[in-house]
């Protein structure tokens, strides 16, 4: 039973880079199940409605997913521009070659969308400048001094805000999702690393903390359904 007080240390199996196998492309396909089924893409999604009047005029978005995975969160997005008519360059960042190219295979119908592989701790990527910077479920895979780190280097990177969607560490959020993925019969991946990722999140008082130690005072923070973390940090030149 984790101490939910605090977040676990745990790696998660999805953390090994170079993991690449068929178990590993059902697990994606498993959690764009999960994220639809329990709304997983509404926090994205309303920031960026609330965002859009800020957003530049005479060209297209310029967005980039961090630890974009299988793509859905952007293949979201996507339709979600299309529906208002707005024009987006949306880049799916990932380390993990396996997942860039499952992402790619599942998105050959969204011109708009690209995926790269990157380090996003490299200089070269902290240079590309970006609109928006998105991270979902990619938080909790990092140390609080990483993401200290990161949060502060995102807000520079972004010219107008940096949308985290991430898990809420709770107890009821723990357990429904460990019964739920035994009793859908999910893979070996996704029974491990699901209720794992819970552990590994985030309570109020965490992000918080961490805004604080990364110098940052201007953020919308927001709890959104099902135990998600909405937060929205204004871009470094606003």
């Amino acid at each position: 039973m984790p101490d939910f007080r605090h977040r676990s240390t745990q790696p998660e199996l999805m953390d090994d880079l170079t993991l690449a196998s068929e178990e590993l492309r059902q697990n994606l396909e498993e959690l764009e199940t999960i994220n639809t089924w329990l709304g997983g893409y509404a926090p994205v999604l309303h920031a960026l409605a609330r965002l859009q009047p800020q957003f530049p005029e005479g060209r297209p978005l310029r967005l980039a997913d961090l630890g974009s995975g299988g793509g859905d969160t952007l293949r979201r997005i996507a339709r979600w521009a299309r529906r208002r008519g707005m024009a987006v360059e949306l880049v799916g960042v990932d380390a993990n070659a396996f997942m860039l190219e499952y992402a790619a295979a599942h998105s050959r119908q969204y011109p708009e969308i690209q995926f790269v592989q990157a380090d996003i701790f490299s200089a070269g990527f902290q240079q590309q400048p970006y609109d928006i910077l998105t991270a979902s479920l990619f938080c909790h895979h990092f140390t609080e001094d990483e993401l200290t780190t990161m949060l502060g280097r995102w807000q520079q990177q972004a010219g107008v805000a940096v949308v985290i969607n991430d898990l809420h560490r709770h107890p009821l959020a723990y357990h429904s999702i460990r019964w739920l993925t035994r009793l859908l019969g999910g893979s070996r991946l996704v029974r491990h690393d699901a209720p794992l990722s819970v552990a590994r999140a985030f309570t109020r008082p965490d992000w918080q903390r961490l805004l604080r130690r990364a110098g940052i005072s201007r953020y919308r923070l927001r709890w959104r359904w099902a135990f998600r973390w909405q937060v929205v940090i204004p871009g470094g030149d606003r």
